[in-house]
């Protein structure tokens, strides 16, 4: 088997830390996998991999072999891009993002950046929990919040306003709560985090110290589809980004309450592996989903 493609088989063999999760991805039998990892292991002299029926690690050789080949592979990958698209860089990408950022901004701008990078395809994940990036072989994901993710290379994009607001039919049969007081007699609809299942309490800053506030509430979700849909269900007040409810907030089917007690802003990140080298197209992407991003909801 080509050198490259060993590589290429073993990055994904780490990354997935199965044999046979990189076969499904990389469209081969699972033998040919094992295969070539015999082959490369005996061209290099070497015990790359620890093998157990749960999982596969790479060894101390193993992980510093793989440093090297994901550069190897990736200039590999860029130059035959190179010479395929002129001066376009081409291939695949893996991207994560939140559930109404990827069908409310992404989605929709993506024929723009096709039209740009016609060599670049996209894998887009949409999903609200927190994306392993190696061992889902994601090659960056976007963040909302604080960041919990240790060895990963973040940059930063800036910060997601989070306003107050509940349906037009809610505040008909409970009132407009208008201080902090007011709160105590009103409903919320809860949200759990889908990463931890914590359910987060209602927040708002005061001369500058974020305070915290449990409320009554009949429905908890775990995501931000239900959350919106909750609200306009008029089952309580949500604490949400502004760009959320935009739409909602400009029929009158929801409306802004306590503007003077929001919550603190969500910061917003991009996350690559630091084992990735960052190639032209994830780094063209990037560039282009930050433009987005502070075009559309900063």
């Amino acid at each position: 088997m080509d050198r490259i493609d060993l590589f290429r088989i073993f990055t994904r063999v780490v990354d997935t830390t199965s044999f046979t999760r990189a076969a499904d991805l990389l469209g081969l039998p699972r033998s040919s996998v094992s295969a070539a990892i015999a082959e490369l292991e005996g061209r290099v002299g070497a015990r790359l991999l620890h093998r157990t029926t749960r999982k596969v690690s790479p060894t101390h050789d193993g992980l510093a072999l793989y440093e090297r080949c994901l550069r190897v592979v990736a200039d590999v990958e860029e130059a035959e891009g190179l010479f395929r698209q002129g001066a376009k860089p081409a291939g695949t990408l893996r991207v994560d993002v939140p559930g109404r950022i990827g069908r409310l901004i992404v989605a929709p701008s993506l024929p723009a950046f096709f039209k740009e990078y016609p060599g670049i395809d996209v894998t887009l994940g949409v999903t609200d929990r927190a994306v392993d990036l190696i061992g889902e072989s994601v090659d960056c994901v976007l963040r909302v919040g604080s960041l919990t993710d240790s060895g990963l290379i973040a940059r930063s994009i800036g910060e997601l306003p989070l306003i107050n607001v509940a349906s037009s039919g809610y505040l008909a049969q409970h009132g407009i709560p208008y201080d902090i007081e007011d709160l105590k007699t009103h409903w919320a609809v809860n949200y759990a985090s889908p990463s931890t299942g914590r359910v987060e309490p209602w927040e708002w800053v005061e001369d500058g110290v974020l305070q915290t506030l449990r409320m009554r509430s009949r429905v908890t979700v775990n995501g931000a589809e239900a959350y919106i849909a909750c609200c306009l269900a008029d089952l309580g007040l949500i604490q949400i980004p502004a760009y959320d409810v935009r739409e909602h907030i400009r029929t009158g089917e929801l409306v802004e309450v306590l503007p003077n007690h929001r919550a603190e802003p969500l910061p917003m990140t991009l996350l690559y592996s630091h084992r990735r080298h960052l190639s032209r197209r994830v780094q063209v992407f990037a560039d282009w989903l930050i433009a987005l991003l502070e075009r559309e909801i900063l």
